[in-house]
């Protein structure tokens, strides 16, 4: 019977497959969604080492393995059917749950948009038993051999979602973001091994630890180990632990703060800024901490039913949750060694008072290879030579009338203007101008280095960049494996008679491995190009004749959209008024 009122459409119900999908796109995102899932199931059996393996970037086949407790045969059907589940009782309840899993969807949405393999031997049994599931419907019943625990094959994901299917990144990508999430789930449970293979070769590996500062070196490298302080405190209904990195290892995304409750990953946008507050007078504002944060809460203070990722949570109390949070950080940053060490280097003029954190150098000055910043006891307002004053900068199009006054600290320019004073950043209008050669260029260069440089690379890193070695060689960087985690990189880029550090390759690979950040487009050629950029051009400490700072600012000036800050989003200039010099002394009448 067709419908009598024309554009109306009756409400029909669903049918069951339909349903399934629907529910499978709530748990089942991309690859990464289904690593995450299958290896909190293997956690809450009891999995003390888990194995993940990938082809196609796990577009094309997930396989994950684990040395839990195993189900049962006789459960097997059950474990891929919908509401499920041996984490919570029939009854409930639903307010106090200790388990990483709990809505009894995870297998059984995989299995509704896949080809599932599950096979799972208990203590008990003698061999292994399987099942085979295509799109929801189980196909078939065998035996196979295995050790105690659970293997989950996932192959063709999406392959009866097409819209889902199509949105999905290159392989290389979906990699990245499936060692990023298992990064996520080691830091939370660092008692447990975790390793990584694609296409049969492994690409990360992280051995158990008790120590939670271990675990994270891995992660965010090894440096954090002797630059990093303890954190410790109380929270509402439980307690605060774990590592924060000194500012001088400060990031330029947040992607490397992991922050975890009750072994859990979590995302928490009220405690990523209570710990960026806690640093507030240590960092820049486009800086960001790293480290690794653990809550511990009872189970009757925490919603973690909130969505069907399980990533975000709920806390009954969060303003006083976020509260004690910034204060046990920020206790932490102001009481350590390490950071009262970190800025008593060059540049440092006197001892650092009880209770205050100075604002650490920026990435480029940190990693100068000679003295980053020369002591203001040495050098104050350096005047450019005289027969270089007090000739102007030519005037352009849009930028008005600049007259050189003189270098601070070989970092900053000052000049005058009509409008006032004008501090220019030497490093940021460098950085924009490679930036914006080599994005129109793409003319880089490659040198061969006579004493190649051994890196240590951590699990990201080398996931990232065996999943973009052409982007990596492409960019002018040469690197070979040199032992099991130490990479030899044998070339760098170079630009105009410049070349980047072969420590470069480590925040390339970092920017390729956490994707786009805000500031910069989605593009990888344009990641990269600002990683070079950033280590290509002038540095802190770098000492600029008249001459090159007159052509930097016509260059800069010739640029078509008049950039104002680096492709990282540091201001390249700042401009002073001449009303707010006359308020500063009081001659506001003039």
């Amino acid at each position: 019977m067709s419908d009598p009122t024309p554009g109306r459409r009756p409400i029909r119900r669903l049918r069951p497959t339909t349903i399934e999908r629907i529910a499978a796109g709530e748990v089942v995102e991309r690859p990464a969604s289904v690593v995450k899932e299958l290896i909190e199931n293997a956690l809450d059996a009891g999995a003390t080492n888990v194995s993940v393996r990938l082809e196609g970037g796990g577009t094309s086949r997930i396989e994950v393995a684990d040395d839990g407790q195993g189900i049962a045969p006789e459960e097997l059907e059950l474990a891929v059917e919908r509401h499920a589940t041996s984490k919570l009782p029939p009854e409930g309840p639903i307010e106090a749950i200790d388990s990483l899993g709990f809505r009894g969807e995870a297998l059984a949405a995989v299995a509704a948009v896949s080809r599932l393999r599950l096979t799972s031997r208990t203590r008990d049994r003698e061999a292994g038993e399987g099942i085979s599931v295509v799109g929801g419907t189980i196909a078939g019943r065998f035996v196979a051999p295995r050790a105690c625990g659970t293997t989950v094959e996932v192959e063709d994901l999406f392959f009866n979602t097409p819209a889902r299917r199509k949105f999905q990144k290159s392989p290389a990508s979906e990699q990245v973001e499936v060692v990023r999430t298992v990064e996520r789930l080691y830091l939370a449970r660092p008692s447990i091994g975790i390793r990584v293979a694609s296409e049969g070769r492994e690409v990360a590996a992280y051995p158990p630890t008790t120590s939670l500062r271990d675990a994270a070196a891995r992660v965010i490298g090894p440096a954090f180990l002797t630059h990093s302080f303890a954190v410790r405190g109380a929270v509402p209904g439980g307690r605060l632990f774990g590592a924060c990195g000194s500012p001088t290892l400060a990031a330029s995304s947040p992607g490397s703060l992991y922050l975890a409750v009750n072994g859990r990953p979590i995302a928490s946008r009220a405690l990523v800024q209570a710990i960026r507050a806690a640093f507030r007078d240590a960092l820049p504002r486009t800086r960001y901490p790293v480290g690794v944060v653990h809550l511990e809460v009872g189970a009757e203070s925490l919603d973690v039913n909130v969505h069907p990722t399980k990533r975000e949570v709920r806390f009954a109390r969060e303003r006083d949750v976020a509260d004690a949070v910034l204060r046990g950080v920020r206790e932490a940053l102001l009481g350590a060694p390490a950071v009262a060490d970190a800025v008593t280097g060059p540049g440092a003029t006197g001892p650092i008072e009880p209770g205050y954190a100075p604002p650490a150098p920026t990435s480029e000055a940190t990693s100068s290879p000679g003295p980053v910043v020369a002591s203001p006891a040495q050098r104050t307002l350096e005047e450019v030579p005289g027969a270089l004053l007090p000739a102007p900068v030519e005037e352009g199009p849009r930028r008005p009338r600049l007259e050189l006054l003189g270098a601070l600290h070989d970092l900053y320019w000052v000049a005058a203007s009509d409008e006032g004073l004008v501090v220019i950043d030497q490093h940021a209008v460098s950085e924009r101008l490679l930036f914006e050669s080599i994005r129109r260029d793409r003319a880089l260069g490659r040198q061969i280095l006579v004493d190649p440089v051994v890196l240590l690379l951590s699990g990201g890193q080398r996931a990232a960049l065996a999943a973009q070695a052409g982007t990596i060689r492409a960019a002018g960087f040469e690197v070979e494996p040199f032992g099991p985690e130490t990479y030899r990189v044998r070339s760098v880029p170079s630009f105009r008679g410049r070349r980047a550090r072969a420590e470069g390759v480590l925040e390339l690979l970092d920017e390729l491995a956490a994707g786009a950040r805000p500031t910069l487009p989605d593009d990888l050629a344009d990641r990269a190009a600002a990683a070079i950029a950033c280590h290509a051009a002038i540095r802190a400490g770098d000492s600029v004749p008249r001459e090159e700072i007159a052509d930097l600012l016509r260059a800069l000036d010739a640029l078509p959209e008049r950039p104002t800050s680096c492709p990282h989003g540091r201001p390249i200039f700042v401009r002073v008024a001449r009303a707010q010099l006359d308020r500063w002394f009081l001659r506001a009448g003039t």
